[in-house]
């Protein structure tokens, strides 16, 4: 690999076969050198599962004609990305993008996300990253309208360099590339899902549940992503992986925490 063009590792949470994560590709080959690992099967939903207590697989499904190294892992997004470090790189990457998601990452999904974890997972390894997701769930959704935005937002983020321990959580909208009016920096909306099982059986009698659940979003704010994307314009959200909540260390140091 060559050392002046960016590294880019590509991986996402629908699978290496997904249509998001071909556009990706797509993408970033016009920009860098890149390297694909990628989960084998659908890992969407897994948020930052990694694999302890099972064996993890790793094929090259790209041919030696290829020019792009293109690998299937057994395991999760977040294990996609540190395999592929510790085991298929021979430098580290400048750049890990992720995606593009088959469907919303905003708001309190980026919990959830398997797209966004393996972001993270890279953030926290040091390399700066991108998390990408189109507003549509179908398998056949149109990226082609958002490539221009992707290219756009990688560019940036090669150029300028992220905050250190900061990743970024971009979501576009379900329009065309003439409806889109713009760019926006957001802060998470606070929302939640209120969830429902549906209890039913199998034909031998045994209990199974089916969730299900309803977007509830509590904050009508003009600077979340949630506005954003409902007013038409890409969102974007700077993620921090230090869980802290260092608001509240002042008030715990109150409490008495003497025997």
């Amino acid at each position: 690999m060559s050392q002046n063009n960016p590294l880019i590792l590509i991986t996402n949470d629908d699978g290496v076969t997904a249509p998001g994560i071909q556009a990706l590709i797509a993408v970033m080959s016009e920009i860098g050198e890149i390297v694909v690992v990628a989960p084998d099967k659908p890992q969407s939903g897994m948020g930052h599962a990694i694999t302890t207590n099972e064996t993890l697989y790793l094929n090259k499904i790209s041919t030696e004609k290829d020019t792009i190294a293109i690998y299937s892992c057994s395991g999760t997004p977040a294990d996609c990305v540190k395999i592929a470090t510790n085991e298929v790189v021979n430098r580290k990457p400048d750049l890990c993008v992720s995606g593009i998601n088959h469907g919303s990452n905003s708001s309190i999904n980026v919990i959830y996300s398997g797209t966004m974890s393996a972001a993270i997972e890279a953030g926290i390894e040091g390399i700066p990253a991108i998390g990408f997701s189109l507003l549509d769930f179908d398998w056949n959704a149109n990226f082609e309208e958002i490539k221009p935005f992707i290219r756009k937002i990688t560019l940036e983020v090669l150029a300028n360099k992220l905050p250190k321990d900061v990743v970024l959580n971009v979501n576009f909208p379900k329009l065309k590339q003439e409806e889109i009016k713009g760019i926006k920096i957001c802060r998470q909306a606070k929302a939640y899902w209120k969830e429902n099982f549906h209890k039913r059986q199998t034909p031998q009698g045994r209990d199974y549940y089916w969730l299900s659940g309803e977007f509830i979003n509590q904050d009508h704010g003009e600077d979340t992503d949630e506005w954003a994307l409902k007013n038409g314009y890409i969102s974007i959200v700077p993620v921090q992986f230090d869980l802290t909540a260092y608001h509240a260390t002042q008030q715990l140091n109150t409490w008495n925490w003497k025997q």
